[in-house]
């Protein structure tokens, strides 16, 4: 099957064309589950289980500098404006799916926001090393990705990496993201990192968070400052955005509307980001619907708190893995989950 104009077929995967014209990664399982990776930004930019519902949240609002360049100038002449002197920018990370944050996290550094991982051309990995990480699994199908510095991205950030993703699909539907940052440059680096992970939801006054319970927290909106988790379960009631530090290996995201819960695994990421921009936020976003927040919440597996410090030579992974599973009243099923 191809999802655009032309395809190459891959062992375990396809690749494609997205709208944009960007290689995209598509992997499904004989069940009907799939995921599909776009080398702009090694994004994550769709999950469905096998019943063909998607799982990510992605908006339907399109930046101008997400348009291809024809229809950009064609949408400018339409307004009124002259698309010879207009100057177009390489197209951002799509707002939704699975953007990575690398080398820094939000705005707590001096690079673009989120890093320039999620804003550069991956290639897929032919020869990626063996993982030796528990997830060379005969019942997945894997795709893996590569991210080298460009001479610009040196200009701003003189260090030497190389950040492999794989992106696995199970014959259930579970969906595992395993990065591996190696140090090739000749000193010492440091850097944040984070799946900045959009779920789609029903709606968010009928979603809560289990696991998160009694743990500090830095809040974003009270410039990071500490506090403590009083409630048995986080809820929303307005605009959110904390890292949790120290948090569990295991999380829940329960969607009451939709009786369907996500158990969030994380092994090698010490923090977790809630995030919902509420309705305020969201009218100054041009990539966002006003109404948008009702149906997304990011909860992002992250290590943002304290920097990561590779020396020459040495590798950091880290792992998120995604199910979704029927909801109950309880987290009894985050130990022994069965499968939606």
């Amino acid at each position: 099957m191809s999802m655009g104009l032309c395809s190459e077929q891959w062992p375990g995967f396809e690749v494609t064309k997205d709208w944009n014209g960007a290689d995209q990664v598509a992997i499904r399982s004989p069940r009907g589950a799939s995921v599909r990776v776009c080398l702009h930004g090694g994004q994550v930019v769709s999950w469905r289980n096998d019943r063909g519902e998607e799982l990510l949240f992605t908006s339907s609002k399109v930046s101008l500098f997400q348009l291809p360049v024809l229809v950009a100038r064609s949408y400018l002449w339409q307004c009124g404006f002259d698309p010879v002197t207009a100057i177009f920018k390489p197209p951002r990370a799509t707002r939704g799916g699975i953007p990575i944050c690398f080398p820094q996290f939000g705005n707590c550094g001096t690079l673009e926001q989120h890093g320039f991982a999620r804003n550069k051309i991956w290639t897929i990995d032919e020869e990626a090393p063996r993982l030796n990480y528990g997830d060379n699994n005969n019942n997945k199908a894997s795709v893996d990705i590569l991210l080298k510095p460009s001479e610009d991205d040196l200009k701003c950030w003189p260090h030497c990496f190389e950040l492999r993703l794989r992106v696995s699909l199970s014959m259930d539907g579970d969906l595992s993201l395993i990065s591996r940052i190696r140090n090739v440059n000749g000193k010492p680096f440091s850097f944040a990192f984070a799946y900045h992970t959009y779920l789609s939801v029903s709606d968010i006054s009928e979603v809560r968070i289990e696991g998160l319970e009694t743990l500090d927290y830095l809040d974003n909106l009270s410039q990071r400052e500490r506090f403590t988790e009083q409630g048995d379960a986080i809820t929303f009631e307005e605009e959110v955005d904390r890292v949790y530090v120290g948090s569990p290996c295991v999380i829940a995201v329960l969607d009451h509307e939709k009786k369907r819960t996500f158990i969030v695994r994380k092994e090698g990421l010490p923090d977790i980001v809630v995030w919902n921009p509420w309705e305020k936020k969201s009218k100054t976003m041009v990539d966002f619907g006003d109404d948008e927040y009702k149906q997304m919440l990011c909860v992002d597996a992250a290590a943002v708190e304290r920097a990561i410090t590779l020396k020459p030579g040495e590798e950091w992974t880290g792992k998120l893995e995604l199910s979704a599973v029927p909801s109950t009243n309880c987290s009894d099923h985050l130990d022994h989950p069965g499968r939606l």
